[in-house]
């Protein structure tokens, strides 16, 4: 055995694994099957802009201790997420606040935003929500809905608000201030140079081997360590034998304009269910620099099938019975451990993740 450990996976649980291990002397080996470390938070230099390649990654936490041991990583920004949703040729602020509520309707206080939401919440008195639209509606009334809700949300899941389940929406964030700061966390930023950076440094006195797809060789890989900290699709490990989890996946296009700004936004949201794509990222914007260029990215929502990338769980009765019987066969391998995003079947946030592969490491 060359190796203590051999990690599946180079994004944030397998690198912080790997970190945490190599500094308490383990000898560790990555491999990952895509031609870069990262996962979907890599992040590549073209001409000076940091471009997010699998979407916006924007840290955010309440979690001093995690923002602490990032920073000491890599340096990080103030970044203060404040997009934009795009209805019909006009601009809304988000979350919903005081802006967003004049814009919709002309009201300029609290008191006649809350009386105005109240009056579009009626048609929802004494029913009780069954599915998404009843539910939003219920929570905002059916302008912000139709708005700004309806249509983003169609095209992100692929179907129609009235079939997907309430529970999707059981809460939606409301403030009656004038402030567009999408999250509320105390800690926010990007890290100045882009994401890679900090995988650089989790991975620098660490093997690793990219362009390597460990399931096709795995009984090789495996007797190179003692012990396999894997991060893939936790049915692929199992060859899918019990059936695959379902996901819904993105398509990105990425196009160089040459222009110095081309939204003056980071993140612009388009919530009409006729233009196909969710929104348009445009890069230099998270990570401000000064170029004659800018880069974009149109985001869109696809149906997910075997062979696609798989972004996000459809975390629904029916798949979290299945990724339970699959968690009980993974407890039944020996020196397997399972982590991350993609072998728990759950939708993390860069934080959790983080905080979840530390707490690996501890237990380990």
């Amino acid at each position: 055995m060359k190796y203590d450990y051999l990690i599946i996976g180079a994004g944030f649980f397998g690198a912080i694994c790997a970190y945490e291990l190599s500094k308490k002397g383990k000898k560790v080996l990555v491999l990952e099957k895509r031609n870069h470390i990262g996962g979907n938070a890599y992040t590549r230099n073209d001409n000076g802009i940091q471009v997010h390649q699998y979407g916006a990654h924007i840290f955010h936490t309440n979690d001093k201790d995690i923002w602490d041991y990032v920073n000491n990583l890599v340096p990080f920004n103030r970044f203060t997420n404040s997009p934009l949703a795009m209805y019909k040729g006009r601009l809304f602020n988000l979350p919903f606040n005081m802006n967003t509520f004049h814009q919709l309707w002309g009201v300029t206080t609290p008191e006649e935003a809350k009386e105005k939401i109240s009056e579009q919440r009626s048609e929802m008195e004494g029913k009780i929500p069954t599915n998404l639209e009843e539910q939003a509606i219920s929570l905002v009334g059916r302008d912000m809905y139709e708005t700004l809700i309806k249509g983003y949300t169609e095209k992100q899941w692929g179907c129609s608000a009235k079939e997907l389940p309430d529970f999707i929406i059981k809460r939606l964030p409301v403030r009656f201030t004038y402030d567009n700061n999408y999250f509320s966390d105390n800690y926010q930023g990007i890290p100045i140079g882009g994401y890679t950076k900090i995988f650089e440094k989790l991975l620098e006195n660490v093997d690793v081997r990219l362009n390597i797809n460990y399931l096709e060789d795995r009984e090789k890989y495996n007797d190179l360590a003692s012990s396999v900290i894997y991060t893939g699709p936790i049915d692929a490990y199992f060859d899918y034998e019990l059936g695959a989890l379902d996901y819904r996946s993105l398509k990105f296009e990425h196009k160089v304009l040459d222009m110095p700004n081309y939204q003056g936004n980071a993140v612009i949201n388009y919530t009409e269910r006729e233009i196909p794509f969710t929104r348009i990222i445009e890069h230099k914007h998270f990570d401000p620099v000064e170029t004659s260029h800018t880069i974009v990215t149109k985001e869109f929502p696809k149906d997910w099938k075997l062979g696609d990338e798989p972004y996000y769980p459809i975390n629904d009765e029916k798949n979290m019975d299945l990724f339970k019987k699959y968690r009980k066969l993974a407890k039944n391998e020996d020196n397997v451990i399972f982590g991350g995003r993609l072998a728990e079947y759950k939708y993390y946030d860069m934080h959790q993740v983080i905080r979840s592969a530390l707490n690996c490491v501890k237990d380990l």
